[in-house]
């Protein structure tokens, strides 16, 4: 077996507060797909979990070995905005490894009622030392394909090479900060 050949298997959270779009989020990345009826996840499964609270006895052991966090919030909700702290707080405290890529996602951008801005988002992922995309699952806009290349460095569709310039401005969508 040839090395290129040889799978890796990566495990990556996708935490913030409930109906910010997480699950849409995976749905896009994984299958560039949308769904409209999609319904609140139950509990944690192998690709996401819901922000209720009932479900907060499973976070030790989901958050450990992780090795890349996406943080959500909805560009619609200022309360969402507010609790990317609590789940900051609650990923330093479960998560076993202290080398997380981290990146904070800032979902819904085709809506029109928007309440956090992208320079928000951006101050807020450059203080956490994050990686910050605006995106909508439903749209597709701000959302990269997660194995597209064009010849550079890419690793899933994010440009690690740019140090925080690609395209043109708040970073082209990506920021690694």
């Amino acid at each position: 077996m040839a090395e290129s050949d040889v799978l890796t298997t990566l495990k990556i959270l996708i935490i913030g507060e409930s109906g910010v779009g997480k699950s849409s989020l995976l749905l896009r990345f994984t299958d560039d797909t949308f769904d409209p009826e999609q319904s609140a996840t139950i509990g944690v499964d192998f690709k996401d979990t819901a922000g209720q609270e009932r479900f907060r006895t499973l976070t030790p052991s989901y958050y450990r070995g992780a090795q890349g966090v996406i943080l959500v919030y909805d560009v619609c909700s200022k309360s969402s905005f507010s609790k990317l702290e609590a789940w900051l707080n609650e990923l330093e405290t479960f998560s076993t490894k202290h080398d997380l890529v981290k990146m904070l996602v800032g979902n819904k951008i085709d809506q029109n009622k928007r309440e956090v801005s992208k320079d928000d988002g951006l101050k807020f992922a450059r203080k956490h030392q994050m990686l910050f995309i605006e995106a909508s699952a439903k749209t597709k806009e701000g959302t990269p394909g997660l194995w597209e290349t064009d010849g550079r460095s890419k690793r899933g569709g994010i440009d690690f090479t740019q140090g925080g310039t690609a395209g043109g401005g708040y970073c082209g969508g990506y920021c690694y900060i």
